[in-house]
């Protein structure tokens, strides 16, 4: 599937890439049991922080959710092979929904990305790490070039926010209205 592309900065972009991942999870008729949201990426590189800020704002509004990678307990490259070794062993038939940062050409930073196909961390940056989701959502957090790295080091953090923003609240907002009971 050809990723599909949402502004986080114009308003509405979180609604509509809820409204596409409801599409996708109603699609697929996984039931919440078996959902699994992994957050990739490290707080130690502004740029990299966008998975563990989801992670962070989707434990704190929904903390039955199994979510992987925060702030506090981030998932990277030095730990993503146990943790998803650990995912198989504690969840069946899991539907996994991966989040990371990712580079790309200065006119889509900013833009959220949803793809039906795996993630595949570390990508922009050179690291050899396995392509892990059912469905992945990347943030665009700067360009591509050399040395990827560096650029991580030196991403606004404003925009990783306005990425995590619009990600968590169109992840969390599946949630409430799917399972959480109408107030009466």
């Amino acid at each position: 599937m050809t990723p599909l592309y949402y502004n986080a900065f114009e308003q509405g972009s979180d609604l509509e890439l809820h409204q596409e991942i409801r599409n996708i999870l109603e699609e697929a008729q996984t039931s919440i049991d078996n959902i699994v949201i992994l957050c990739i990426g490290t707080d130690r590189a502004t740029g990299d922080c966008l998975g563990p800020l989801v992670g962070e704002h989707l434990k704190s509004i929904l903390p039955e959710i199994s979510v992987y990678g925060s702030l506090e307990y981030p998932i990277h490259a030095l730990n993503l092979e146990q943790t998803i070794e650990d995912i198989y062993a504690k969840h069946t038939d899991p539907f996994i929904i991966a989040i990371d940062a990712s580079l790309g050409i200065p006119e889509h930073i900013g833009y959220a990305t949803l793809s039906r196909s795996p993630l595949i961390p570390g990508k922009g940056v050179n690291k050899k790490l396995p392509a892990i989701g059912n469905l992945s959502i990347t943030g665009i957090v700067n360009v591509a070039g050399f040395p990827n790295s560096i650029l991580l080091q030196s991403t606004r953090l404003h925009t990783v926010m306005i990425l995590a923003n619009c990600i968590g609240n169109a992840i969390s907002w599946y949630f409430m209205d799917t399972y959480l009971p109408a107030p009466l």
